[in-house]
């Protein structure tokens, strides 16, 4: 087993390389940082010299390798636009979108374990196939276009709900703003929480449905049946505890796509996250904050698939078996 966890950390570690590389090109390429940091007035011999001191004009390897060791010192960067460590900006915004990445994941499990073991149980019955047709419309539905559509009927039709920002927050250890612990930061993430819920949730109700329907054809299932054993035993202990080994699979990889969905619905909802950081960023030109966020997202995917990872090892052997050979 330890074997089994080294190997997964050297494969993270390897993936980090990449998506620094892949970041610091993508940087070459994203506008001019010195424009947006002068006016118009400033001269072209002023602007060099401010490429220079930046460190701008150096090769591509240069750069990349004064990254890695800065890096390696918790520096991954310096705000072009808000004059501070990229990082510290990151940490000021990602209370708001872990926040709404949170609340989506738990309204998530909330919704699609009772629907999926439901229509996997009772396939046939008027809410599975709601559901299952329902499922069809959501995944093909752009979040954008669900977030669009709630701010439409709750915000403007109806009136009951905000349709954009955080509403009133409570700060909390003198970094972390939450609008967990007041009743108008809960009104305000209702509907971000739903729109960023609606591409996963459907998914996971047809994956958990048919992974369910799928255990319940086993032999061993069959046998609990055959021994007397309740329905709900059968159901939820023997069948639905199966279900999960994928599901969990899945699930890690999803939590980290939902970060990366953020970005459309906090830019409709104006939700003051590291997703319209992002944006802001793109149109400032501020391609050192760009490259911090890409990585700092990317460290939080990778860690969170090598940690699910680790758990299936755990849970499960020919995991860790198929891997060595």
């Amino acid at each position: 087993m330890f074997a089994f966890i080294v190997r997964r950390i050297l494969q993270a570690v390897v993936v980090m390389l990449i998506i620094s590389v892949i970041g610091f090109a993508i940087k070459q390429n994203v506008g001019d940082p010195v424009r947006q940091l002068t006016g118009i007035s400033v001269s072209k011999a002023e602007r060099e010299a401010l490429r220079d001191q930046l460190g701008l004009n150096d090769p591509f390897l240069v750069q990349y390798g004064r990254f890695l060791v800065n890096a390696a010192k918790g520096d991954i960067g310096q705000s072009y636009f808000y004059k501070k460590p990229a990082m510290e900006v990151i940490l000021k915004k990602a209370p708001a979108t872990l926040e709404l990445v949170l609340c989506s994941s738990i309204l998530i499990v909330l919704v699609s374990i009772p629907v999926g073991i439901y229509s996997a149980i009772y396939p046939k019955r008027l809410f599975s196939r709601f559901a299952m047709s329902g499922s069809i419309v959501g995944v093909s539905f752009p979040v954008f276009l669900t977030a669009i559509l709630l701010v439409y009927i709750f915000a403007i039709k109806w009136g009951v709900l905000p349709s954009y920002g955080r509403g009133e927050t409570v700060n909390i250890g003198g970094w972390w703003d939450t609008g967990l612990l007041t009743l108008d930061g809960l009104k305000h993430l209702i509907l971000p929480t739903i729109s960023l819920s609606s591409i996963m949730l459907p998914l996971f109700i047809r994956l958990i449905r048919s992974e369910m329907m799928e255990v319940l054809q086993t032999d061993y299932i069959k046998f609990a049946w055959a021994k007397g054993l309740h329905r709900w035993r059968i159901w939820f202990v023997h069948a639905f505890k199966n279900t999960l080994l994928p599901v969990i699979t899945v699930g890690g990889v999803q939590l980290g796509m939902m970060i990366a969905y953020t970005i459309l619905t906090e830019t409709v909802f104006q939700w003051q996250g590291m997703g319209f950081m992002f944006l802001e960023a793109v149109e400032r030109s501020d391609t050192s904050l760009l490259v911090a966020y890409l990585i700092f997202v990317g460290a939080i995917f990778v860690c969170v698939n090598t940690v699910i990872d680790i758990i299936y090892g755990l849970v499960n052997p020919m995991v860790r078996i198929t891997g060595r050979s």
